[in-house]
């Protein structure tokens, strides 16, 4: 029997297609290519957009005094790319370049390198594009890493049954004809956090904030053409709940954005992912469609809140009606409906969901053993984990089959290797009969280092790159404190100050927290240049030990204080 595309999962095999290359995976998300697939649409005669180039799409709208370029992708190669497709459609030269959201604005340069003055070419885009770029080079940055790498399929083979399939909204993260993928990035000229109108290469055009997956999102309407731009219709169903791991997305949020681009009555609406849609009746639907499965997600998670379901039995309890089969955009080609209620009620009421077991919980490791134990051993478990894999094995087995597996595998390092490979193939058959390419992506990327055929351990420290630092700034000295080690720092009570190129910074760590100030009356004060300061910061050589010794780095204060220093922190360059 076949499970309704909403489950996270089908109930059996017959689901199972093969793709171009080999790759197994759901017939759907098989056919799901056809969308992706490197193409340039015209839309109407006086705007394109490309797909299959890389995760996002570059689109473009000829004004009356030239070309409008929307999003630059990844790289300054992946947007030079863009462009030699755009101009066997047009030859206006680039008069401007506006950012959607702050995650594809890697090729600017590129994009301005085609424009006859490019100084004077405005690049405009939401006032916290700049800010959230810095974010994500923070604080968070292993987690994010780790999560891009897992979502995206980035370190999965191209070719066989473990195959990278898509990346749901787009090919892939990166082509790898893209590489060395040079940054391009030109901060916006032309800031705005509120409904904006201005003229833009000769065309009236409204920038309005519409928070997406991401707070800097923006559409932007061209009522002289009937082209609407957003970042929030998709290819897929909207994702609430990023794998990856990322800031709540609210719905009620969202479905004001949607309400109000559905309201703009557009002809054409082009996105950031998947094709274009034409035709105003056509692009109603697809956002009335869009916008419904979203509320019914909110409201029925909210419904089950309120009965006071778990959210075990929330997650169980969802699926979208029969209704939302009907347009691609409401299909689960990205993320999963399970996982969509359970961020719902933890962005609006917290993890707790009044299941009494969930109020203290045993540390992992505690609980599995015990488990394991009351099961009547480890031996006990793997035949239960060999039964559920049997065939014919339904969705309900892979649940209980990979429940089973965790407690002999709490981690990708744990356990034994037979364990492992079980857990492994629990993964591959849930990866297999899903439409979801982020579970897919992340299913198959954690079989294969369960197999030992990738080493993710490097990404489960926190190493900020030298690039991540000198990005920062002087704000990376103030990172480290997610790194201090409480056990190290106890008893210790130091002020540690840096002056970078003229700017003063510091960080007190004092009772097992690291507090940055603004350096004023630190115990030890080390000045050096930004470049020196990056290095210091990050994985980079030379160490600051090195730039003492070389005299790149004056030291005042207390010597032994800054000696120490290091062995406060987890960061392995420290």
């Amino acid at each position: 029997m076949r499970t309704s595309p909403a489950d996270p999962f089908a109930d059996s095999d017959d689901v199972v297609a093969t793709g171009p290359r080999g790759q197994l995976a759901h017939a759907a998300a098989v056919d799901h290519l056809e969308r992706l697939a490197p193409k340039l649409w015209a839309v109407g005669d006086r705007a394109w957009s490309v797909v299959g180039n890389g995760l996002s799409n570059q689109s473009f709208v000829e004004g009356p005094e030239g070309l409008i370029v929307f999003d630059t992708g990844e790289s300054i190669q992946e947007m030079a790319e863009a462009m030699e497709l755009v101009r066997t459609a047009t030859d206006a030269p680039v008069a401007a370049v506006v950012y959607t959201h702050f995650h594809y604005v890697g090729g600017t340069s590129a994009a301005l390198a085609e424009a006859t003055d490019p100084d004077g070419v405005p690049v405009i885009g939401h006032a916290g594009i700049v800010g959230n770029l810095a974010r994500q080079a923070g604080e968070v940055n292993p987690k994010a890493r780790r999560g891009l790498i897992h979502q995206f399929g980035m370190r999965l083979p191209e070719d066989g049954p473990d195959g990278l399939l898509h990346a749901g909204l787009g090919l892939s993260f990166r082509h790898a004809r893209h590489a060395p993928f040079t940054n391009g990035f030109v901060p916006p000229t032309v800031t705005l956090d509120e409904p904006t109108e201005m003229t833009i290469a000769g065309l009236r055009a409204h920038l309005i904030p519409a928070p997406s997956d991401a707070d800097d999102s923006i559409h932007i309407w061209l009522p002289e053409l009937g082209v609407a731009v957003n970042n929030i219709c998709w290819p897929t169903l909207f994702n609430v709940f990023a794998i990856r791991g990322e800031e709540y997305r609210d719905p009620r949020v969202l479905l004001r954005g949607l309400d109000g681009l559905r309201a703009l009555g557009a002809d054409h609406l082009l996105g950031a992912h998947g094709p274009p849609i034409s035709g105003a009746e056509t692009v109603d639907a697809a956002l009335l469609d869009s916008r419904d499965a979203i509320q019914f997600l909110w409201d029925q998670t909210v419904r089950g809140m309120n009965k006071g379901w778990s959210t075990d039995r929330i997650a169980a309890e969802i699926r979208l009606p029969a209704r939302f089969d009907r347009s691609y955009v409401t299909q689960r080609f990205y993320g999963a409906v399970e996982h969509h209620v359970r961020q719902i009620h933890n962005g609006l009421v917290g993890w707790f969901d009044e299941d009494a077991a969930n109020l203290f919980r045993l540390a992992p490791a505690d609980r599995a053993a015990r488990l394991v134990a009351g099961f009547g051993g480890a031996d006990v478990v793997r035949a239960g984990i060999d039964d559920a894999l049997a065939e014919p094995c339904t969705g309900d087995d892979l649940r209980w089959a990979l429940e089973l597996s965790s407690w002999l595998v709490p981690e990708p390092s744990a356990g034994e290797a037979e364990d492992r490979s079980r857990q492994a193939e629990v993964l591959r058959g849930i990866a297999r009969r899903t439409t979801a390419a982020n579970i897919r992506n992340w299913c198959l990327t954690r079989a294969l280092e369960l197999d030992g055929a990738l080493d993710l351990r490097g990404l489960r420290a926190h190493r900020l790159g030298r690039r991540e630092a000198a990005t920062l700034g002087t704000a990376a000295f103030g990172v480290l404190r997610v790194m201090l080690d409480p056990e190290a720092a106890a008893e210790i009570d130091t002020h540690v100050a840096a002056v970078v190129d003229g700017e003063r910074v510091g960080l007190h760590v004092r009772g097992g927290v690291a507090v940055p100030t603004d350096g004023q009356g630190a115990d030890v004060t080390v000045t050096l240049s930004a470049d020196d300061a990056a290095a210091w910061w990050s994985t980079a050589e030379p160490t600051l030990a090195d730039l003492i010794a070389a005299d790149r780095a004056g030291v005042e204060g207390d010597r032994a204080a800054l000696d120490a220093f290091p062995t406060w922190f987890d960061h392995p360059a420290l």
